[in-house]
């Protein structure tokens, strides 16, 4: 078992790049999609990955992945009965984070979610590779199974009801929302932890950004 000492020895120094005012964007949804786009060309594992943090009361946090980015809003899909979704509900305010190790970089994000209409919804969801759209039918995300047997026998009834149609529709279940920021913070890290950050605040004019202390 690793001791507490072995774990505060685990240290590594930033070096790989930097971020000043010279190079940020003014617009951070412009930010965000420069560092995507440099989280695809390094290869990085999952670029699109984002933890997702809800709060109906006690605060929750999983990985969803970004399927959109549009009129300034970030768009991931799910079930929407999920755990997730009834947090949601309570409270659309949520916490979006990107985490690029190999960059050494992430974004923050604190926005509002609201649901996406269903004409968004559908023409994804036929983006989708089948055996996924399947899925999405058979597994009634978050509700408890008694054993994986019972989800691979929903997914042959799945299967075995959509056999010969081409074009299977979202379940009415299954949606997406998008999340529009208020708050993004990007953080690139630098050596002996003075790392650059800047945080974007929406106000009613536009854009205020700030460099803030590491």
């Amino acid at each position: 078992m690793l001791t507490s000492d072995q774990l505060a020895a685990i240290r590594r120094e930033y070096r790989s790049a930097r971020l000043d005012e010279s190079t940020i964007a003014a617009d951070p949804i412009e930010q965000l999609q420069c560092w995507l786009e440099d989280a695809i060309r390094a290869a990085v594992p999952e670029p699109t990955a984002m933890a997702l943090a809800t709060a109906d009361g006690n605060p929750t946090v999983r990985m969803v992945l970004l399927k959109g980015i549009e009129n300034g809003c970030l768009q991931f899909y799910t079930n929407i009965e999920s755990a997730k979704a009834r947090a949601i509900a309570v409270n659309p305010n949520v916490a979006l984070l990107f985490y690029w190790a190999e960059l050494e970089r992430q974004v923050r994000i604190e926005g509002r979610a609201q649901l996406l209409d269903r004409e968004t919804v559908a023409a994804y969801f036929a983006l989708r590779p089948r055996g996924a759209q399947i899925g999405a039918w058979a597994s009634r995300q978050s509700t408890p199974l008694s054993s994986r047997a019972e989800l691979e026998e929903a997914v042959a009834q799945i299967e075995n009801q959509f056999a010969g149609i081409e074009q299977i529709p979202p379940p009415p279940w299954w949606g997406g929302y998008a999340v529009e920021p208020r708050v993004v913070e990007f953080w690139q890290g630098r050596e002996n932890r003075l790392h650059d950050r800047f945080r974007f605040e929406r106000t009613t004019t536009g854009w205020l950004r700030q460099r803030l202390a590491p």
